[in-house]
C-alpha cells in the first residue's frame, strides 16, 4: 500500500521541517493500517467506534478544509466528502452521523487512498513554500489531529477484531506489555504549584492558560495497578459489591453485565486477553487495560484510595516521581474535563475541537502503548465519557496523607509508641479492619481451629438453658461483634431478645453484619455501635429501660493482659448497669500442639491475617513494611499460660510508617497477638476482680472449651 500513498512528484524534504514531520506522521498511519485487509478497514463495530476507511479519510479532509481549500485555486477532490468525513464541526454544515460511518461502503478504500494522495501532493507542495505563522499553527493541529486517529485506530480496530470469533491478531509481532513490580506510594508535599501548558511550543486549548492550583501533600503510585492485583479485586467480589461503586457505575456493571476488564475471556480457571496481538494468556504483572473510569474508582476504592486529580498527576509526572506515565495506559484521574480559569477556545471552527465537549467527561493522563511517541507530554488532556472502556485506559491509584499528621489518630499513636517499644507490640484490636474481618473469618473456618466450632457446638447446646435465663424484652449487647455469627444462636433460643446492639471497631463488619442479621430478623430492633469496645461505650437510648444481657463470645477475653481483662469486665459491667448479666467465652489451657495447630495452620491463613496488620499500616498510615520481609511465628508461652504471635523480620531494615521510622535488627520479634488460656479457678479471680460473679458455667469436651454466665 505504501506505493498508494506517496506523491507522484514529492518535493526534497531536506532542511524543510515541515515537510520532514508532515510526511513522517502521514507514513506512520500508512504503517498501521499495512497489516489490514480491505474488509478490515469498512466495518464500524460499534457506535463509538469508525471504520479506518473513515478515519484515512476524515484526518485527510482536515488538512484539505483548514489549509488547502484557504489556497487560491485549489479544487477540493471531492465536494461529497464534506459531508462524509466531518466528525463533529458544526461550524462546518451537516455531516454522516456518528453511529452510521460504518454504512459508507461508498466512496470506495481506492477512492479513499487516491484522496489521501491526492491532497498529500498539494501539501507537499505547500509545505515547500513560507508559511505564515497562523497556518503552521493550522499544521501543527492537524499532525496533532492524525496522531489522535492513529491511536483511535488502534483502538477501533482491537474492538472490531475482539468481536470476530476467530480471534485474529492485528499484528502477532506487537510489542506485548511490560511487566514488572507492583507500585509503590510516593508523596509530594503539593502547595501552591502552577500546571498547564505555557505559551511556548505546542498544546491544545484545553491546555492552557497556566495557572495556579492548591495541592494539599499527597501520595501517587508510581507504577500502574496489575492484572493481578485485578483479580484479587475481582475474587473479593469487586464487580458484585455495590458497596464500591459510584451509583451510576453501579447501574452500568448491572445493566451491562460487567464481571471482568473488556476483552478478558474465561479459558476454564485461567484468564485471556484480547490484544493487538490476537488472543494471549493474561499476564499478572502486567498493567490492567481498557478500564471504565467507574471500574477504577471502585478499584481505588476497594484498595483503600483514590484517583489522582489531574493536578496532582502532572506535578508527580513533572517531578519524575511516576513510571509508565506514557507508554503504557491512559491514566484515570478524579478530575472532571472542565474548562481551566480564563480559557479561551480557538478562532472559527477549530474552537469547536476542544470546548464543546467540557461536559460529562473525565480526565485522563499520560500516554498508552498505541500513542505515537512524542504525542503525549505532562500538560496533555485526555477525556472520555466514565463507562468508556475500549480505550487503552489503566489505573494508578493516590491516597491523602491527612492521617500523617496524626493529630488525635489513636492508631498512629499506638503505632508509634508500639515500635519504638522494646519489645515492639501492638495491640489486636487493630487486627479487624475489613480484610482483617474476613481473614478471621476465615481462620474461624479452619480445620485446625478448635475453639470456634468447640464453642458453637457447645453454644447450641446450652442455648435454652441461657434462654430460659433472660428476661423479656431483653436488649442483647455484643462486645466485639465481628461477624456476629454465634449472635443467632441467642437469638434463635430467645426470642424474647427485642433489641439488639453489636459493637465493633470495624464499620464494614458492622454495616455486613447488620444488614445480614436485619433480613433475618425483620422485627427485632438492630442497633449498631461503632467504637473501641474495650473501652466504655454509651448505648443506643432505645435500649436504655431495656433488661441487658452483655454477649461476648470467642474467648477474646484471652487478648487481653489480665490486668486489661478486669479493666473491660468492669467497664462491661459499668455500660450494662445493675441487674445486667454477661455471656462469655473463654478457651481454657490444653496441650500445646493442639493450641500451636490452631494458630499456625497450614494453610497459612493465620500468617495472612497476622501479616495483614503491615498492609493496613502501610494503608492508613503511610507505611512502606515489606509484608514479604516478616515471618508470621506463633508460640506457646507456658509461664503466662497463652500463645503468642509475633511478626519476625528476615533481616535489618528500616521501616516508615506514622511520619517516624522504626529500625528491624534481623530476627527481632514484633508482638501482635496474645491469646490466654484459662483454668475455672483463675478465671473466676478476674470476674470477682471486676465485680462480676459466675453464676453458671458450662464446659464442652476436649478440647475444652467454657461458657460462663456473669452476674
Amino acid at each position: 500500500m505504501d506505493t498508494l500513498y506517496r506523491p507522484a512528484t514529492e518535493p526534497s524534504v531536506s532542511g524543510n521541517l515541515h515537510l520532514e514531520r508532515y510526511l513522517k506522521v502521514r507514513r506512520y498511519t500508512e504503517a498501521l493500517i499495512a497489516p489490514l485487509t480491505p474488509e478490515d478497514m469498512v466495518v464500524q463495530s460499534m457506535p463509538d467506534t469508525s471504520p479506518v476507511k473513515w478515519h484515512l479519510a476524515h484526518i485527510t479532509w482536515f488538512f484539505e478544509t483548514f489549509i488547502l481549500s484557504r489556497l487560491d485555486g485549489y479544487q477540493v477532490f471531492d465536494p461529497a466528502f464534506g459531508y462524509l468525513f466531518n466528525s463533529y464541526y458544526e461550524a462546518l454544515g451537516p455531516r454522516q452521523p456518528r453511529a452510521q460511518r460504518g454504512l459508507l461502503t461508498r466512496p470506495s478504500l481506492e477512492a479513499v487512498l487516491e484522496y489521501r494522495r491526492h491532497v498529500d501532493n498539494h501539501m507537499s507542495v505547500f509545505l515547500s513554500s513560507d508559511l505564515s505563522p497562523e497556518v503552521t499553527d493550522l499544521l501543527e493541529l492537524g499532525l496533532a489531529h492524525e496522531e489522535q486517529h492513529q491511536e483511535l485506530l488502534c483502538m477501533d480496530v482491537l474492538h472490531l477484531l475482539a468481536q470476530s470469533p476467530l480471534k485474529p491478531a492485528y499484528n502477532p509481532r506487537w510489542a506485548q506489555p511490560a511487566t514488572g513490580r507492583r507500585g509503590q506510594f510516593v508523596r509530594l508535599d503539593g502547595g501552591l504549584v502552577e500546571i498547564g501548558a505555557g505559551n511556548d511550543g505546542f498544546a491544545f486549548d484545553n491546555e492552557r492558560p497556566r495557572h495556579k492550583v492548591w495541592l494539599e501533600p499527597f501520595e501517587i503510585a508510581d507504577r500502574l495497578v496489575t492484572n493481578g492485583e485485578w483479580l484479587e479485586f475481582m475474587n473479593d467480589g469487586g464487580y458484585r459489591r455495590a458497596d464500591l461503586w459510584l451509583s451510576d457505575g453501579w447501574a452500568t456493571v448491572q445493566a451491562q453485565g460487567w464481571d471482568a476488564p473488556l476483552y478478558w475471556q474465561a479459558d476454564g480457571n485461567n484468564w485471556q486477553v484480547m490484544s493487538l496481538r490476537g488472543l494471549q494468556p493474561l499476564q499478572p504483572d502486567a498493567p490492567v487495560t481498557h478500564i471504565s473510569y467507574y471500574e477504577a474508582a471502585a478499584f481505588a476504592t476497594w484498595a483503600g484510595a483514590r484517583l489522582p486529580t489531574e493536578a496532582e498527576w502532572e506535578l508527580a509526572a513533572v517531578a519524575g516521581a511516576l513510571e509508565q506515565a506514557h507508554d503504557t495506559a491512559w491514566q484515570w484521574t478524579n478530575s472532571a474535563y472542565l474548562p481551566y480559569p480564563g480559557f479561551t477556545p480557538g478562532v472559527g471552527a477549530v474552537g469547536e475541537y476542544n470546548g464543546k465537549f467540557m461536559s460529562g467527561q473525565m480526565t485522563l493522563r499520560g500516554g498508552a502503548s498505541v500513542t505515537p511517541q512524542g504525542h503525549a507530554r505532562p500538560t496533555y488532556r485526555n477525556f472520555f465519557a466514565p463507562d468508556k472502556r475500549w480505550l487503552f485506559s489503566g489505573v494508578r491509584l493516590a491516597r491523602d496523607v491527612k492521617l500523617q499528621r496524626f493529630d488525635g489518630n489513636e492508631f498512629a499513636a499506638d503505632v508509634i509508641a508500639g515500635l519504638s517499644a522494646t519489645p515492639k507490640s501492638l495491640s489486636p484490636k487493630y487486627f479487624y479492619d475489613a480484610a482483617g474481618s474476613d481473614l478471621f473469618e476465615a481462620i474461624c473456618e479452619l480445620p485446625e481451629y478448635y475453639p470456634t466450632r468447640t464453642e458453637t457446638s457447645l453454644l447450641r447446646q446450652i442455648a435454652p438453658e441461657i434462654a430460659a435465663m433472660i428476661p423479656p424484652n431483653a436488649a442483647l449487647i455484643e462486645f466485639g461483634s465481628g461477624a456476629s455469627t454465634k449472635t443467632k444462636i441467642m437469638l434463635d433460643a430467645a426470642p424474647q431478645i427485642s433489641a439488639y446492639v453489636p459493637i465493633d471497631i470495624s464499620l464494614d463488619a458492622l454495616n455486613g453484619a447488620t444488614a445480614r442479621l436485619r433480613a433475618d430478623y425483620p422485627k427485632l430492633d438492630i442497633l449498631p455501635v461503632s467504637g473501641d469496645f474495650t473501652a466504655p461505650v454509651a448505648l443506643p437510648d432505645m435500649v436504655r429501660h431495656h433488661p441487658k444481657v452483655g454477649f461476648f463470645p470467642g474467648s477474646t477475653i484471652g487478648n487481653f493482659s489480665h490486668d486489661a481483662a478486669v479493666t473491660f469486665l468492669s467497664n462491661a459491667r459499668d455500660v450494662l448497669g445493675p441487674d445486667s448479666q454477661l455471656i462469655i467465652g473463654v478457651d481454657m489451657v490444653k496441650d500445646e500442639a493442639t493450641l500451636q495447630a490452631a494458630y499456625d495452620d497450614a494453610q497459612g491463613v493465620t500468617a495472612a491475617f497476622n501479616k495483614n496488620l503491615l498492609t493496613r499500616i502501610n494503608r492508613e498510615l503511610g507505611g512502606d513494611f515489606d509484608v514479604n520481609s516478616f515471618d508470621h511465628l506463633a508460640v506457646w508461652n507456658p509461664e503466662h499460660e497463652r500463645i503468642e504471635m509475633h511478626l519476625v523480620s528476615r533481616k535489618d531494615q528500616i521501616v516508615r510508617a506514622a511520619g517516624q521510622a522504626f529500625t528491624f535488627t534481623a530476627f527481632e520479634r514484633f508482638h501482635t497477638e496474645n491469646s490466654h488460656k484459662f483454668t475455672v479457678a483463675f478465671f473466676a479471680r478476674l470476674a470477682t476482680a471486676a465485680g462480676w460473679t459466675i453464676a453458671d458455667q458450662w464446659i464442652s469436651p476436649a478440647p475444652e472449651f467454657a461458657v460462663f454466665r456473669l452476674t
